[in-house]
């Protein structure tokens, strides 16, 4: 990459055509062939398989995640203990997304993802033959966690960037979080009527178990994904000198997903648990992530069927206010019903902020072909910058509860950590508003 690059990326008129460049060229049969047979903004047969691995891998993911961070709970009752468990994960998950854009733009990236999954599944294996004594390992639970969403989301990202374009990436995003909500809406039901009727050591077992076969299921479906075609060497170095740009507008995109990465890493596993020790009931936490993800589902289909390119501002911007301000009736009481209140008050935004910044990051790594040509270190600095954020968030989270743990001290933490989400709009406003031509 030249030194005078990073202005290429504030001149949307310089994009190049995609029918001079190669970038898109692995979607469908070619990229010339699927520009000119396709309806514009539609989704290719590679995209559609894409989302039919996430939805399986984010499936498995449901069924199972959402207790996780419940069972080290009933194991041991200790927030910190969590909260490190969860750092750990997203130090491991950083690291993991470094040392794989090697293996992801040298080698096979289709063996990465399905690595990860393979990797995920394992992770649920350790948890059922450690059982009750998995919270003496969380440590280690942690880097499994992380090993395998970092083999699976370096990959799934560099080839959604290939499967797609700026004309139906907002489509295809929409579609990830409909179909993610719709899983959300059957599967941790299903998992917290179990682990009630059966009792936890059976009702873990099965709901692990079927992750298992999930997971597998996921990794036979990737091998009818196309091998994406390799190019160019990994530069290891490429996050730090990429930032020492003077006029990159990759400054300020970082800055964004760290703020937005301070959220993700507490909330992410957070209010489940605030949830069960709210109801002391697997089935209730079951119903809470039913409802939410049933409005999930319907906010997510309408973002991506409405949200254009020059929405995105506004867009992000009342998503990201919207859920600071569901986290307020928390200092009324921290109850079922707040947390419900929040729960569909999140889900019914998040997709205005989430849909938004992830199309306008990937924007950016398309914006020319030299930057196209280093999607894979371009990833790894996106992926970074969340993880810096999730892991700075945890820390908070950790300094404050060792410190008290009294309701009016989470109240604030929470809403201090939430509102995150606008300093991460802030960062970003500039770069939602550069519109391809």
């Amino acid at each position: 990459m030249q030194k005078d690059q990073s202005k290429q990326f504030v001149q949307p008129s310089r994009v190049i055509d995609a029918t001079r460049s190669n970038y898109f060229e692995d979607r469908g049969s070619g990229a010339i062939e699927v520009k000119g047979s396709q309806k514009k903004g539609q989704l290719d047969a590679q995209a559609i398989l894409l989302l039919i691995v996430h939805t399986l891998f984010g499936s498995a993911n449901a069924l199972s995640g959402t207790f996780v961070g419940v069972y080290l709970w009933k194991a041991k009752n200790d927030y910190a203990l969590i909260g490190w468990f969860t750092l750990t994960t997203h130090l491991t998950m950083a690291l993991t997304f470094w040392l794989a854009g090697k293996w992801v733009k040298e080698h096979n990236k289709m063996n990465c993802l399905r690595l990860g999954v393979a990797v995920s599944a394992g992770f649920y294996m350790l948890v059922l033959w450690l059982g009750v004594n998995s919270f003496h390992y969380f440590v280690w639970l942690g880097m499994v966690q992380g090993i395998s969403a970092g083999l699976f989301w370096i990959a799934f990202n560099v080839v959604y960037f290939e499967v797609t374009d700026p004309d139906n990436r907002d489509r295809f995003n929409g579609w990830v979080g409909l179909l993610g909500s719709g899983a959300g809406i059957v599967a941790p039901w299903i998992s917290g009527l179990l682990i009630v009727s059966l009792g936890d050591g059976a009702g873990y077992r099965l709901i692990f178990s079927i992750s298992l076969g999930i997971f597998l299921l996921g990794v036979i479906i990737s091998f009818f994904l196309k091998k994406r075609k390799l190019q160019g060497t990994y530069e290891w170095l490429f996050p730090f000198r990429c930032l020492r740009q003077a006029e990159t507008p990759w400054k300020r995109v970082c800055l964004a997903l760290v703020f937005q990465g301070v959220r993700e890493g507490v909330f992410g596993f957070m209010i489940a648990l605030l949830v069960y020790i709210a109801t002391s009931s697997e089935a209730s936490l079951g119903k809470f992530v039913l409802i939410t993800s049933a409005v999930s589902l319907v906010s997510f289909w309408v973002a991506g069927r409405f949200i254009k390119p020059h929405f995105r501002r506004i867009s992000m911007l009342i998503g990201a206010a919207m859920i600071v301000a569901v986290i307020i009736p928390f200092f009324w009481k921290m109850g079922y019903s707040t947390l419900l209140i929040f729960g569909i008050g999140a889900s019914l935004f998040y997709p205005m902020y989430s849909v938004p910044m992830v199309s306008a990051v990937f924007d950016l790594i398309g914006s020319n072909e030299a930057s196209a040509k280093q999607r894979e270190e371009y990833i790894v600095l996106r992926e970074l910058s969340l993880n810096v954020g999730r892991v700075c968030g945890v820390l908070l989270f950790i300094c404050v509860i060792s410190w008290s743990k009294a309701p009016l001290v989470i109240n604030v933490l929470l809403l201090i950590i939430g509102s995150s989400s606008l300093v991460s709009w802030f960062f970003m406003r500039k770069q939602l508003a550069v519109i391809r031509p």
